[in-house]
């Protein structure tokens, strides 16, 4: 087989039909189709039926198209690596975070790393754990901060970095502020300010009220922007379920304050991930070096 007639048999794939593949590679069609029919040949297999649309996958054609994506992948992966030790440190990263590790450990550690590689440009991405996976699994983004309970799939290498605590927090002048003690049964009518509702940390909320017989929380607020609903809380009387750690790195510090809810806390595990057999470019590796010496140093206190 032909690398290059595995990668027009992948157009083919994605457009489903001869014409529009071979106007997309700037071929003619007979050429495509010659690319096809000796690729069929070197695979000893019919892998396109042709239908008054286009063109559809056999069997054999399927099975051949589940191996061309990774190898699609790593080609890539090749490519950005020769590129990254071309220039030394240079080029792209792509970073997925989900809420919390982005609002306190991406911001350090991006800013040692800009100071380190200032020709290398980051993009991050911020949304949810499943989203992450399927993002880095289709070589979408390079690394990923996420939380590792449920542990991702075989294809991603998942490496601790540190826990982290939820609490239930809410503005200093807050009723519920001074009190030692707070009760789930106490937080009944309170509102709410969530990052959003189909996060675990809200889902958690949910469960535990649910769990002690109340009616679900009312969600007053909905922003996956942390400071929106820092400020938003402090000037109000709303509660959040975020990070301790968040609330820490708050700049400048607003009126906030923890309040201890029995029952209501949750520990999650902070972890680092990539595609397993991934070729990681220079920058990433270097990356990562610093990711984990500023979790070290936000962990320690310091």
């Amino acid at each position: 087989m032909k690398l290059r007639d595995i990668e027009y048999f992948a157009v083919v794939a994605e457009h489903g039909h001869l014409g529009r593949a071979a106007e997309a590679l700037g071929l003619s069609t007979p050429a495509l189709s010659k690319s096809l029919r000796r690729l069929e040949k070197a695979s000893q297999a019919k892998l396109v039926a042709r239908t008054p649309k286009g063109v559809e996958l056999t069997a054999e054609g399927n099975v051949l198209l589940s191996y061309v994506r990774p190898l699609r992948l790593s080609l890539q992966d090749v490519a950005r690596e020769i590129t990254d030790l071309g220039q030394g440190r240079s080029g792209n990263l792509r970073l997925g975070s989900f809420p919390g590790p982005a609002d306190y450990l991406l911001p350090a550690a991006c800013g040692a790393f800009s100071a380190d590689a200032p020709k290398v440009t980051v993009t991050i991405t911020v949304a949810n754990n499943s989203a992450l996976v399927w993002a880095l699994r289709n070589g979408d983004l390079d690394l990923i901060l996420i939380n590792m309970v449920p542990p991702p799939d075989e294809n991603i290498v998942a490496e601790q970095l540190f826990d982290e605590e939820l609490v239930v927090y809410g503005s200093v002048n807050h009723r519920l502020a001074r009190r030692e003690r707070v009760e789930i049964a106490d937080l009944a009518q309170e509102r709410w300010a969530f990052s959003a509702l189909d996060a675990v940390p809200t889902k958690w909320v949910y469960h535990v009220f649910e769990n002690n017989g109340l009616a679900p929380p009312r969600a007053a607020l909905v922003s996956r922007l942390m400071p929106i609903r820092l400020q938003a809380i402090a000037a109000s009387d709303l509660l959040g379920f975020s990070p301790r750690r968040s609330l820490r790195q708050v700049v400048p510090p607003l009126r906030l304050t923890e309040i201890p809810v029995k029952g209501l806390m949750l520990t999650r595990r902070v972890g680092l991930g990539y595609r397993r057999n991934a070729c990681l470019s220079p920058a990433a590796r270097r990356f990562i070096e610093i990711l984990k010496s500023t979790a070290k140093e936000i962990t320690s206190g310091k």
